[in-house]
């Protein structure tokens, strides 16, 4: 097949939706598939058409601290763009999504979506995250702007199925995982200088509001063990001076910055426990390659969040929200080492259920599906 994939930013693995949208099309082409991407940046012949840089106005600051960039329409460039593909599928809500399903239309192909942008990703920003009629609305925004026109929507989890449905989308719903790489598997790294005779606790995300950063700050202030406990919160956004004050008064100075892939898997390697206290996440990519890492998870069970399907009991979930409650199973992890190390291994092993290869082979049913039925 000649499948086009449309997304806003392409270059720069700094995002979840970036990340899984470079492995998605790196395995394709491991399957034999011709693959080609319309982004914002500099086109490359046979393999991404650029779209020019799109500045959102008031709040390109807060993109921006994001690791987020927005594509301008090129009526021009997508019209080849589809052209050349036998199906095309969006990955972002926004206006070159919206401008590739039109051209495909207009051209007569087949076209596929994906669901990645929570509307809760959005408001938290501003403090709505929890506004009810502001949520409700987007969701209904995003389905009369793109996803009327999509027949075949891509869904990480049941829980943005299920979000979906409830907001009265009407398509072929695929729950497919994002998927976790091969490479990643249980290992063991010896602690750097600074971590040595430490607990190190780690989590991965966005500095933002619906990541809830700031309940594991307060967590680890009333363990037992906090002055034993390193913080280490890998990421970068908005909200990264706020958490720095909040940490100023924990025992140990905590680190926050971005990292690599290879640079997160050698940490992931050295901790003790992750942690994930996300109010609102369509699938947790940090999260799942913690686990197949060899690190228990402690995750908030949020309603809103498909995180909690990861747990495999009620000794890695705490309420939302709930520093104390958190603090507790921190405790708990932190005193049943040996229980802790036998959990390693059961949750290394579930990750085999999120393999890579097997959900791209979903994906590309997908694919194959919507050529079928649009040509039927």
């Amino acid at each position: 097949m000649k499948i086009l994939l449309v997304l806003d930013q392409f270059d720069g693995a700094n995002n979840g939706n970036t990340n899984s949208a470079r492995r998605l099309r790196n395995t394709l082409i491991r399957h034999g598939h011709e693959v080609r991407v319309a982004a914002q940046g500099e086109s490359k012949e046979g393999e991404k058409y650029g779209f020019p840089l799109y500045h959102l106005p008031v709040f390109d600051w807060l993109v921006t601290q994001q690791g987020f960039t927005f594509a301008s329409r090129d009526r021009k460039k997508m019209e080849e763009a589809v052209r050349w593909a036998d199906v095309v599928h969006v990955m972002m809500p926004f206006a070159l999504s919206r401008s590739a399903v039109l051209e495909a239309r207009r051209q007569n192909k087949p076209v596929t979506g994906a669901f990645h942008v929570q509307p809760e990703n959005i408001w938290f920003s501003v403090h709505l995250g929890n506004f009810k009629p502001v949520i409700d609305f987007t969701y209904f925004g995003f389905r009369k702007y793109l996803f009327q026109y999509l027949p075949y929507i891509h869904c990480p989890s049941n829980m943005i199925r299920n979000q979906l449905k409830k907001h009265k989308y009407d398509a072929d719903f695929r729950v497919i995982s994002n998927g976790i790489e091969p490479d990643i598997q249980y290992h063991k790294n010896p602690k750097e200088p600074e971590f040595e005779g430490k607990i190190l606790i780690v989590m991965s995300g966005r500095y933002s509001g619906e990541k809830r950063q700031d309940v594991l700050i307060d967590a680890i202030k009333k363990s037992k063990y906090k002055d034993r406990i390193v913080l280490y919160l890998a990421g970068q956004g908005p909200m990264k001076s706020r958490y720095e004050k909040m940490c100023e008064s924990l025992p140990n100075r905590t680190v926050m910055k971005f990292l690599t892939k290879e640079e997160l898997q050698r940490l992931f390697g050295m901790a003790d426990l992750y942690v994930h206290t996300s109010d609102a996440e369509i699938e947790a990519m940090g999260c799942m390659e913690a686990f197949a890492s060899g690190l228990v998870p402690v995750i908030a069970n949020s309603a809103r969040s498909a995180t909690p399907q990861f747990a495999l009991d009620d000794r890695s979930l705490f309420r939302p929200g709930d520093s104390d409650d958190l603090a507790s199973k921190i405790d708990w992890w932190i005193e049943n080492e040996d229980e802790r190390r036998r959990m390693e291994y059961e949750y290394a092993n579930e990750a085999d259920s999120y393999r890579l290869d097997d959900c791209v082979r979903k994906m590309e049913q997908m694919f194959q599906d919507a050529i079928d039925s649009f040509r039927a």
